[in-house]
């Protein structure tokens, strides 16, 4: 099945694809960032989304986070992989570095954040918001690549933005233990999930945020200076992955919806299972 990439700041396109075609899609949430770019890379189908759309015209709030992931799931992506800028939270994570974060703190206010409700219940469990075994995919073919340096692991503070942080709040998320932080991998990560898609996470860090007093402070210009050299390892990476064979789907994110629905599927009502194809049509055969 078709791998899908989400690309944050700086990613706006994929490098080496071959039968390209733009999809415009139309979802029950409204449009999707832009129009998503299919292709083949190496042999594996993909589908390619900028998450703040050409130009980047979106900000992380504005970002239709629910169109996205319903028309990732209607095109058949069963896999998801997300590059975000961040800024890294540890002395050790240098700005340049790549990490394939494994958790996340959701600090957000503003956005949708789930499929359900209007009549369906359910409670995804997301212990493990990261697919794993994607995860320790990427990680192995990255670590194949010279000049990438990558961290297995870690914590992203999703917070709302569109502002960087204050000192005192860069030190109090420091406090919690967090590795990066970034604002647009929360709800992506949630919605994922529901929608029973392996995501993972490729995180560029930028910079030291403003909690580290002898760095200067973040600035925009500096940020998008080396984020275009971390962009250029995430396409590796990418490219990498999909040169090779693909690890076995998760079997924590392509079960998780079904497993933990609370509505009976005689309840659901044909205004939601119509809404919801993508992502019930797989378990519930008899949608109408």
């Amino acid at each position: 099945m078709a791998v899908g990439v989400i690309g944050g700041s700086g990613l706006y396109q994929l490098d080496g694809l071959e039968d390209v075609k733009r999809v415009k899609m139309e979802t029950p949430y409204g449009d999707p960032s832009d129009a998503y770019i299919q292709g083949v890379l190496h042999g594996t189908p993909m589908f390619f989304l900028p998450r703040h759309g050409l130009g980047h015209r979106l900000l992380p709030t504005e970002i239709n986070f629910r169109a996205n992931i319903w028309g990732f799931k209607k095109l058949g992506c069963e896999r998801l992989i997300s590059v975000s800028a961040v800024g890294s939270m540890k002395e050790n994570i240098a700005p340049g570095d790549l990490v394939m974060i494994d958790q996340f703190i959701d600090w957000t206010r503003h956005r949708n954040m789930t499929f359900l409700g209007e009549g369906i219940v359910g409670h995804v469990a997301l212990a493990d918001p990261i697919s794993l075994p994607l995860q320790q995919k990427l990680f192995e073919v990255a670590g194949g690549l010279e000049g990438v340096k990558t961290h297995r692991g870690g914590t992203y503070i999703c917070i709302e933005g569109p502002q960087f942080s204050t000192r005192a709040e860069s030190k109090l998320y420091r406090s919690w233990g967090v590795d990066v932080i970034g604002m647009t991998n929360m709800p992506e990560a949630r919605l994922a999930r529901e929608a029973e898609i392996s995501y993972a996470t490729i995180a560029l860090a930028t910079d030291y945020d403003s909690w580290k007093e002898d760095e200067d402070h973040v600035e925009t210009e500096a940020v998008l200076k080396l984020l275009q050299a971390n962009v250029e390892k995430a396409k590796r990476v990418i490219e990498a992955y999909a040169r090779g064979p693909k690890e076995a789907l998760d079997p924590v994110a392509s079960t998780a919806l079904r497993s933990s629905l609370i509505t009976p599927h005689e309840h659901i009502s044909p205004t939601i299972r119509k809404k919801l194809d993508p992502i019930l049509a797989p378990f519930l055969s008899d949608l109408v």
